[in-house]
């Protein structure tokens, strides 16, 4: 079993490892609230906790594996969750199967996303640095103000659209009329689908194509990009080909992510604002940049814990802000990083040690 286990190329035994980790959770947690013994409130962060890790892992392909510096995660999960909304609304009873027009809206609204994606990495390739974190937060603003501003309505006419002023009421069949978009107002039309079964396992396919990319002749030249662009470009790697696959694939996942949160909840354009996206970076950040497992363990614990620090009332949040700083202290200080592997090196010795008195 040990030869066997060998083997197993170590990035593969990574992705196997964060794929049982991921079951293991979400399988312990379900356990524990149909036990009793979690609140029923821990079971509705379950599922937003899946699209969550699929915006962080998603990020981390750019910030981490590529090297640059992306602020506007939030416009493309909002552009995937208003296209996956629509699409649902438009095709409610034309397609029967609640699963099916749900997974489409996924793939249509990641799409969508993704095309953004590669749209937005195709006019800032020869940007870096600030300079690319500036144009993608002004991406990120303008798209959520934009659909603030759009009317949709369908009825048996067909379409109305209307940018930035109410569409004309005389023109539509009040007694048929169906609203889409209202400008700011939320949109609640979506037919919700809230199955844990089927988040586990689009964030495990997430997980599975993210580590296989990073893991192929693609994601080395990403990496090679990552470390130094000069040399990388010497070598005859195409890095505007290299930056495009990531960002459309980050912003795929990230539309995935949106069309899955518009059939959780309630949908409105000003939720996905600067500070959004400033979370995700910091999931990122402090679950390791580069280091998916990270990004995983980072989200669970970041996102699930103002909610049960809310027996602390008004001091969930000092709370919150302390155990953020104490963890960016220990996963970026280089002392504390020694102090953790000196620990984890002694720990290796005594279970080797006793592996051997057996």
């Amino acid at each position: 079993m040990k030869n066997l286990i060998n083997k197993i190329k170590p990035t593969t035994r990574t992705t196997i490892v964060t794929l049982l980790f991921v079951i293991f959770f979400f399988g312990l947690s379900q356990l524990l609230v149909n036990t009793g013994m979690a609140g029923y409130s821990y079971e509705g962060l379950l599922i937003p906790m899946c699209f969550y890790i699929i915006l962080a892992v998603s990020l981390n392909l750019t910030v981490g594996i590529l090297g640059e510096l992306s602020l506007g995660h939030a416009g493309f999960m909002c552009i995937g969750g208003y296209v996956g909304a629509v699409f649902a609304m438009l095709t409610e009873n034309v397609i029967t199967s609640d699963l099916l027009r749900y997974l489409l809206a996924l793939v249509i609204g990641g799409v969508v996303a993704g095309l953004f994606g590669a749209l937005i990495g195709f006019s800032i390739l020869r940007l870096k640095g600030d300079y690319l974190a500036i144009v993608t937060l002004a991406f990120g603003q303008i798209t959520y103000k934009i659909l603030q501003q759009c009317h949709l309505i369908k009825d048996c006419n067909g379409l109305h659209f209307s940018f930035s002023e109410p569409i004309d009421a005389s023109k539509i069949d009040s007694a048929s009329k169906v609203v889409i978009l209202n400008g700011a107002q939320t949109i609640t039309g979506v037919e919700k689908y809230k199955s844990l079964i089927v988040s586990v396992i689009i964030l495990l396919v997430t997980l599975i194509v993210i580590y296989n990319l990073i893991d192929s002749r693609a994601g080395r030249a990403f990496k090679a990009i990552r470390d130094n662009s000069i040399a990388a470009e010497s070598i005859g790697i195409n890095i505007s080909k290299y930056k495009l696959i990531v960002f459309f694939t980050s912003a795929f996942f990230a539309g995935v992510a949106g069309a899955m949160y518009a059939h959780t909840t309630s949908l409105e354009a000003s939720k996905f604002d600067f500070n959004l996206s400033i979370m995700f970076l910091v999931y990122v950040v402090l679950g390791g940049i580069g280091k998916i497992r990270g990004s995983i363990i980072a989200t669970i614990i970041l996102y699930a814990l103002p909610e049960l620090l809310r027996d602390f009332a008004t001091y969930r949040m000092i709370v919150y802000a302390i155990i953020l700083i104490v963890m960016m202290i220990v996963t970026n200080n280089e002392k504390c990083k020694r102090i953790i592997d000196s620990v984890t090196t002694k720990l290796k010795f005594w279970k080797k040690t006793a592996k051997e008195d057996n």
